[in-house]
């Protein structure tokens, strides 16, 4: 399977509490909701059919929780076309202390997480889908197993919350795939990463 990632961030690079006001208030974040209802319908088509030919899911422990939560919890979102695709997919949750299970097919996955994710990109089939999930996902870039990566970039400047990469971290080139912007203003970016970008010479 393909690994992919896709994540909603703010023009300065900020993915906390995208979907509503109250879903993330660590460390005092109070901006939360950014995300919500800024793309047109492309946009949201666009979503859609990237949930829907996934084969499986793999999130962090937060992002699950709070998926499960709403996707996988209540009735009006499960019958939505991304919730039918949630709900009738394996999903792979990456945590070491996560015990309760309260979304069917889903499996915890614990130890050597690289060999676990591996064994899994191995398995024939489409695509193995990574959304939100900024701790796991920059983990994976770190380890080479991410082969492309979304980015919906919202026209909003934030000044706080957590971003999807820190100021200090390793650095990837990546291969543009795939580039849009719908009427709203919001870009849809598709790459690959490229292994280590080049810098000038003196």
């Amino acid at each position: 399977m393909k690994l992919t990632t896709m994540t909603q961030v703010t023009i300065d690079g900020v993915m906390q509490g995208n979907g509503g006001a109250s879903d993330d208030r660590r460390n005092g974040f109070e901006r939360g909701g950014w995300a919500r209802g800024k793309g047109d319908d492309e946009t949201r088509t666009f979503i859609t059919q990237t949930y829907q030919r996934a084969e499986s899911f793999l999130f962090g422990r937060r992002t699950y929780e709070l998926f499960a939560g709403s996707w996988g919890s209540i009735d009006q979102m499960r019958a939505h076309p991304i919730g039918v695709a949630l709900n009738e997919a394996p999903k792979y949750v990456a945590s070491a202390t996560l015990t309760a299970l309260g979304w069917e097919d889903t499996t915890v996955l614990r130890g050597d997480l690289a060999a676990a994710i591996s064994e899994l990109k191995a398995k024939p089939g489409g695509e193995l889908q990574v959304h939100g999930s900024g701790a796991l996902t920059r983990w994976l870039l770190e380890n080479d197993l991410v082969d492309e990566m979304t980015l919906i970039v919202i026209p909003v400047i934030l000044g706080q919350g957590a971003r999807l990469f820190p100021e200090t971290g390793p650095d990837l080139a990546l291969d543009l795939v795939e580039s849009r912007v719908d009427s709203n203003g919001v870009s849809i970016q598709v790459f690959r990463p490229a292994g280590r970008p080049r810098y000038a010479t003196a």
